[in-house]
Order: C-alpha cells, then structure tokens, then sequence
C-alpha cells in the first residue's frame, strides 16, 4: 500500500481503515438440540400438543414488550407490509422529523420468512417431537441511535427460537469517537472524507475491536426479549453472539473528487484487465492451489456514485470503488473458516496452541480485522502498478533497446511478443507479491508439466536463468538478499504494466479503428 500512497502522494490527506457494515447474530444454542427443547418445554410445563398454544402466548409477549417500549419513549410502532420499503428509510425519516439525537428511534414490524419450531408425530416412536422447520412470522425492527454504535438496529424473531440480529456499521462508532475527542472531520454518506487528524483518527479506529460486543448486545437483548430470564435459568445461558457477516474498509482519502477522477477509471480497467485467480487468492492471504474448490469471480457494476469492482472467492469478497473522494477497498468475509486463526485448541488431551480454521464468534473481532486489513493493503499495493500509458512511452521504447551489465549485453524486449507478454504476466502474477519467486516458479508457470524430464529441467532452468538476468540488466526486478528469490522493481511495475495494458487493451483497439 505504501507505493500507492506514495505514487500519488500529492493527491492523498489520509488514509483510514476499519469496519464498515456489520451483521452480528445471536443464537440460543441449547434449542437447536433436539434433546435440549424437550427438556425446555418440560421445566416450563407444558405439553408437546399444546406447543403451538404456547408460542404464540410467547409470542404475544414480545410483541407486547415491543408496545411497551415504544410507549415508554414515545416512539412510533410502524407495521409495514411490503419488504420492498426501505425499513432503514422510514427510521431514518422519522429520526430527522423528531429530531432525535439518542435513544429509541422507532419500532417496524414485518412478516419475513424465518426458521422456527414446530410439533410432529414420529412414526418410528409413536410420539410427538419439536422439529426445525422453514415458516414465516413476524420480526421487529428496533432502531436506535445508540450512545456508543450511532444509528443502528436490532431485528428480532418473535417465534422460537427468538434469533436476534444487529446491525452497525463501524464508522458511525469512529464518528462517534471524534466527536467525544473534537476532532474535526467531513462525511459524505458513511464515508469519512476529511479528517483533521489522521493519526489519532486511526488509532481511535484501531481500538473498536477491544469494544465488549457481547456485553453490549446482552444488555439490548434483555430490553426487547421477555423470554430471556426465563431460558437463562433452563439452560443457565442467553444468546451466543456471532459475526455473521463484517465488511472492513480501507479508506483512501483524495483532495477533492476531481483528483480520485483523474486516476479512478485507469485503476478500475487495471483491476479488471490484470487482476487473475491467482491474484484474488493471494490478495486475500491464500494460495491458488489444485485443491481449491470453488468459484474465483470478477465482475463490475455501474452505480450513481460511479463504478464499482468485485472479486469473489466462494462466499467472501474483494471490492473497490468511489465514494465522493475516497477511494474505497473492502473486503467482506461471510465465511470466516476459509481464514486462519491462531488459538488454544485441545489435542490428544493437551490444550495447545494451533493455526485452526476461524469461526465466527464475535470473541474472532481482531481476526477479521488483521485479515481484511491486509487483503485491502496488498490490493492498494498491486494498483501501485497503474500508470498512464502515456508517462511511460519514453521508458517502453527503452525496454526494446540492449543493455549492459558489466560486461555482459543484454538484448532489449518486443513487448509485442507473445513470448514477452507470457514472461511479464509470470513475472507479475499477485501470487508473487509476498514472498518474490523463484527460478522454479516461473519454470513452471512458462513451461508447466512439460519440465518433468530431468535433461528438460535442465535446459528449461538455463533459459530461465537467461531471462532473470535480462530482467535485472533492464532494473525490472532485483534479487532479495541473502535468497534465491527475486521481486518486481517499482519500475518493473510500472514498465511490465503499462507494457500490458499496450498489448491488451491500447493495441486491440487501434487494430479495430484500422480494420
């Protein structure tokens, strides 16, 4: 990310990273065992047969609690009947007509289909059982503006098994933050776009994974969730709080929005153009190997802020776009397990410390962020690549020219070849941007299987022996000290992309007008 920041140095005032839009999720645990319901129902005293009389008293009870509050604050309880209508819409509005700076905003009802309980007769036993089953019933939208979180809201369902959503978004929490410590800022939207300092704006921005979620949560959860005491003294436990869904941004803050303008379209076709599997994997800290399984997608959308590019791996995501004068990278992680976490786990009977797939549990906060930060910073670091073609038109023509190194003459390259364009592509493959490559990498990325022959091996590493010096003569690459691996120049980035993006999009083009 560095090179990025200082490529367009006089353009930038900052950069800020946290989270954005998130989903947590709370989930009673004990009732989704088969076992655990019984046992419920049965401290509760009540029958099997009359299960569905009893969730709908219970029911009534939340829904009851929900006119309570809504009383009690003197906020409107807003029934919709559409999903099609923006519930963060009417919140929105009725905060702006009240006025209201903290507390309840309202209450929004809506059937939304929802996994719930019910009673069926098992015809192995002869007996009644609560199973799980796909149902609709009725969900309440709580919305807040919360003291800590800013505008916010809880979801509740009013069936069992009483799931409760929140939603926050982790600027409203930062913004929140500066103003408590007067620091002057600019929004447009949920976008920070000015801030007057950017260093203690960050590390404010640093310390919202240390906020206690979970305590937090409970404390919303008692308010709207009558039931609650009564499950807590059966299981001796309440909601089990998860991050079902967290989106970390990377806010890099322009001057104004005609500088991210001048630059933004040329970042976008780079991205689409040159950013393969391969890179997307490598970005979000994995490695493209014959064991993946799954779908590497990329794709674009016009929006009417501008353009917007997404790359997909399975259920999680890469993205960048424009926001006003930020420039905007986020990585969203719906599937935490396709990341590592490093945690006490039990093996053989000892508890010992391992690299185990990472699970959602709001407790993983830090986790989410040192991944997502990472995949946004080694994305901003492969757009370093992005030059105008035209700035670099002099230095193309060199490249076709010899060189000398020491003694030794190197010859120039065609950057029209085949041959060539192969040899960059590898060269500038995202799966090297970590840890540099290898004769044996670009052996196999150029000849692949064809090198299993132990004479073929041998002729195949003298070649590439040949070109890895001809790229150091040319100052595209250098050797990493004390290695035998080697990484891309800034003004390899530069030359190998601009020298791409000739040969893949400039010259198809002229090629068409001339046709």
């Amino acid at each position: 990310m560095e090179k990025f920041l200082e490529r367009y140095d006089s353009k930038i005032s900052g950069v800020i990273s946290t989270f954005d839009r998130m989903i947590f999720k709370g989930h009673i645990l004990s009732f989704f065992q088969k076992g655990n319901r019984h046992h419920y129902l049965f401290q509760e005293k009540v029958l099997f047969k009359d299960f569905g009389k009893y969730a709908k008293k219970v029911s009534g009870e939340i829904k009851d609690k929900a006119r309570e509050l809504s009383d009690k604050e003197g906020r409107p309880l807003i029934p919709l009947d559409s999903s099609r209508i923006s519930k963060e819409d009417v919140a929105r509005k009725v905060q702006e007509e009240e006025g209201i700076k903290e507390g309840l905003i309202c209450v929004i009802t809506i059937v939304e289909p929802c996994v719930s309980f019910d009673t069926r007769g098992n015809r192995e036993t002869g007996k009644l059982e609560v199973v799980i089953r796909e149902r609709r019933c009725l969900f309440l939208y709580f919305y807040y503006q919360h003291k800590e979180f800013g505008f916010m809201h809880v979801r509740i369902q009013t069936w069992f098994p009483f799931q409760i959503q929140i939603y926050i978004n982790g600027r409203e929490w930062l913004c929140k933050r500066l103003n408590s410590k007067d620091i002057g800022y600019q929004r447009h939207d949920n976008s920070i776009i000015q801030v007057d300092d950017v260093k203690r704006a960050q590390e404010i921005a640093e310390r919202f994974v240390d906020v206690n979620f979970a305590k937090a949560f409970d404390a919303l959860s008692r308010q709207i969730n009558p039931v609650l005491p009564r499950i807590k003294k059966v299981f001796s436990k309440g909601y089990y709080w998860v991050l079902d869904q967290g989106e970390y941004a990377t806010d890099v803050m322009f001057k104004d929005r005609q500088s991210l303008r001048e630059i933004y379209p040329e970042l976008v076709e780079h991205a689409l153009v040159n950013f393969n599997a391969s890179d997307v994997m490598t970005f979000l800290g994995r490695r493209l190997t014959g064991n993946f399984q799954g779908e590497i997608i990329t794709d674009t959308k016009k929006r009417p802020q501008g353009v917007r590019i997404k790359h997909r791996m399975k259920k999680n995501s890469l993205k960048m776009y424009d926001k006003w004068s930020v420039l905007r990278v986020e990585t969203t992680i719906n599937n935490p397990r396709e990341f590592k976490i490093y945690r006490e786990v039990e093996r053989c009977g000892e508890k010992v410390m391992r690299w185990v797939p990472m699970g959602k549990s709001v407790f993983n906060l830090y986790r989410y962020a040192e991944v997502s930060k990472s995949a946004n910073e080694r994305y901003l670091g492969a757009l370093s690549a992005v030059v105008p073609l035209r700035d670099c038109v002099k230095e193309l023509e060199q490249l076709a020219q010899p060189v000398r190194d020491g003694q030794n003459r190197h010859s120039g390259f065609n950057p029209l070849s085949p041959e060539v364009t192969r040899v960059f592509e590898a060269v500038l493959d995202g799966a090297h941007s970590i840890n540099g490559f290898r004769n044996k990498d670009l052996r196999n990325q150029l000849f692949g299987d064809n090198t299993r022959l132990p004479e073929e091996k041998k002729k195949t590493g003298s070649k590439i022996t040949r070109i890895i010096r001809k790229l150091r003569a040319h100052g595209l690459i250098s050797k990493i000290p004390r290695s035998t691996r080697y990484k891309v120049t800034e003004k390899g980035y530069r030359i190998l992309g601009a020298s791409l993006e000739m040969k893949k999009k400039h010259l198809p083009t002229t090629m068409k007008n001339v046709a």
